[in-house]
């Protein structure tokens, strides 16, 4: 009787003990893909970006060929832009899939500085060009650009959100010991931007 008692509490223990390792398992399956599905629309937005500077290059370069003069700061400034788009490309994941840590940050940092790059670019032509602010295409293009910004801030603060309760999900006791069981890391987070701490310079 003893032994069928011991059997039995044996078994309920297995059962619930394999009833939560089930059920932490989905759980943090379901939220895995979660975090992927935030961080395919964080590529989407980017994509979206990438797509459309090489229009707003072309536009610009098309008004500009009846001028005559050489702005150098708007040459300087393509250049720039060039320069972090094709190392923000570079480092494009090849898959949805989350990269690690290390390439997160680069792959962060290359969209920052090209972001930068871009809105000196767009300053400069504005400079250059006051008339192409009239023109139609570079109008759209730039509420284009702006709406693509809106939405990569979007993508990007659901992905924060989610990578929270997340992290915190394979964090948690006891959720952490079959999250080790399981092979569920924690996730790399967005950080601010280098730049972010700095007061931009107004000059005039």
């Amino acid at each position: 009787m003893k032994k069928i008692i011991i059997i039995a509490v044996v078994a309920v223990v297995v059962l619930l003990l394999g009833g939560n390792g089930c059920s932490t398992y989905n759980k943090m399956t379901t939220a895995d893909q979660e975090v992927e599905s935030a961080w395919g629309e964080v590529q989407n937005q980017y994509q979206r970006r990438f797509d459309l500077i090489p229009n707003l290059v072309e536009t610009v370069k098309g008004y500009a060929k009846h001028e005559s003069e050489t702005f150098e700061n708007v040459t300087r400034a393509r250049a720039g832009l060039s320069d972090a788009y094709n190392t923000a490309q570079g480092l494009q994941p090849q898959t949805e899939t989350l990269p690690d840590a290390q390439q997160f940050e680069q792959y962060n940092q290359a969209q920052a500085d090209l972001n930068r790059a871009l809105s000196i670019y767009v300053n400069a032509v504005r400079e250059a060009y006051p008339d192409l602010k009239a023109d139609q295409q570079f109008r759209d293009l730039q509420v284009q650009l702006e709406g693509t910004e809106n939405r990569i801030a979007t993508a990007r603060t659901r992905y924060i959100d989610i990578v929270k309760d997340y992290n915190l999900s394979v964090k948690r006791f006891p959720a952490k010991i079959w999250a080790s069981i399981f092979g569920f890391d924690a996730k790399p987070q967005f950080q601010a931007d280098r730049e972010a701490q700095n007061a931009p310079k107004v000059q005039f």
